[in-house]
């Protein structure tokens, strides 16, 4: 039986979803991205050639899988345009497999301009953005003003849409944040050549995806960020502007919910964070270095540094419960390697009174300090450790406990950043 399957992140972002769905896809006719934009940066290491990826699906590597982009993603066509080219010049057929839902709002010049502003006026208190426009694209788009897939197949419509659009945006930019405003003809002129570039990738996702279905075929569905960055059940104000939970995955893709079989939350063993916002198992000691280090912990979409701390399991129980995770796959656990404890947060404490769940807003979890148990680690390495009882044991312990504090089994671990470097104890995609 042909099963639908959503991968996403349950801390904040970064958990390394892009090789789970490369490694999953290997059972998959296809991948849907459902929402997010070019500020995702997924990292699949094949064979050691590693390739990063914003916007196209990760079973972009996979030469059988089909890859939609739904209608909850907001869509840079100069980023996408980029990201085809350069696949296609490592010798992989990207745009005959890739399409793309009429529905996706476009991200304009001005929208980056915007983003980019904002951030600068706010100084200090900054969010954190990638500056790409993600976050004024999503707002057009509930303000039913947003410039759509679609419209850029009517170059004349969509021209007086745009020139309306980035006279808007022009306002605020000189008169609201005393910036540069954006020139409209070159908006213009981007959304005809975006139109000869892409239009014909533009297509009914959602009929797809009922095709797809219909004909008993697996589908993953790719999530982009983490839970936490939820603009709903995240740390707000320090989230993105769109919904990462699973429930997005339905109607960012235009698949009824019902369809959706199995969700695997990815988790990295321990947990980072790009940009402001509460973090409260955050470490400035050794231990955080090491982590730092050794994990390679730099942005790939950014570049920018992400803190480093010990698993927080109260955060991850609430992720698993907004997600329905019924598995879980826990990624660089080889970073663990070397240090000899470690501590888990089993819950907060906040003016001496302990929680067993995340408070509500992102004042109050910064005010939460976490309460440690403390596990013994392993010296042994586990790296491209691909069999579940060569782990040391001490290791298999760590994930035990995992799986006992959040209630949830762990499927699958890697064990470094090749598709190879992988333990799977039960596939999400059974063989049929």
């Amino acid at each position: 039986m042909a099963s639908s399957v959503v991968v996403l992140g349950i801390q904040w972002g970064d958990e390394g979803k892009g090789k789970v769905v490369d490694l999953l896809t290997e059972r998959c006719e296809a991948v849907v991205r459902f929402q997010g934009g070019h500020n995702a940066g997924h990292t699949l290491v094949i064979d050691g050639q590693k390739t990063v990826l914003h916007l196209v699906p990760s079973g972009i590597l996979r030469p059988q899988v089909r890859c939609l982009i739904g209608n909850g993603v907001v869509v840079a066509p100069d980023a996408l345009i980029a990201e085809l080219d350069t696949l296609e010049g490592a010798g992989i057929d990207a745009r005959t497999r890739l399409m793309i839902s009429p529905g996706c709002p476009v991200i304009l010049p001005s929208h980056v301009a915007l983003d980019q502003a904002r951030e600068k006026r706010k100084g200090s208190k900054a969010i954190g953005t990638t500056g790409r426009g993600i976050g004024p694209a999503y707002e057009d788009k509930a303000a039913r003003r947003a410039i759509r897939f679609g419209e850029l197949l009517d170059p004349d419509s969509c021209a007086r849409r745009v020139e309306e659009l980035a006279d808007y945006h022009n306002f605020l930019l000189t008169e609201r944040f005393a910036a540069k405003p954006v020139d409209v003809a070159f908006s213009v002129a981007s959304c005809r050549s975006w139109s000869d570039a892409l239009g014909r990738l533009v297509g009914d996702v959602s009929q797809e995806l009922e095709d797809l279905c219909k004909s008993n075929a697996n589908v993953l569905f790719e999530g982009a960020q983490g839970t936490l960055l939820d603009i709903d059940h995240g740390t707000y104000p320090f989230v993105t502007s769109s919904n990462t939970t699973a429930g997005a995955a339905a109607s960012g893709s235009g698949i009824g919910p019902l369809e959706l079989s199995t969700v695997v939350g990815v988790i990295k063993a321990y947990v980072t964070r790009v940009g402001s916002g509460p973090f409260p198992t955050e470490l400035f000691d050794s231990a955080g270095a090491h982590l730092a280090k050794k994990g390679h912990e730099f942005g790939a979409t950014t570049g920018r540094p992400r803190r480093c701390g010990w698993f927080d399991a109260v955060s991850a129980r609430r992720a698993c419960w907004l997600n329905s995770v019924s598995s879980l796959c826990v990624t660089k656990l080889d970073v663990l390697d070397g240090l000899s404890e470690l501590a888990i947060c089993t819950g907060y404490r906040i003016n001496g009174q302990a929680l067993d769940r995340p408070p509500s807003g992102a004042v109050t979890l910064a005010d939460c300090e976490p309460i440690y148990e403390i596990v013994p680690g392993w010296k042994e390495s586990t790296a491209s450790i691909r069999v579940i009882d060569e782990l040391p044991p001490l290791a298999r312990a760590y994930l035990n406990r995992l799986e006992e504090l959040l209630g949830v089994p762990v499927d699958i671990v890697s064990t470094g950043p090749d598709r190879d470097d992988t333990i799977i104890l039960r596939h999400p995609f059974p063989q049929s």
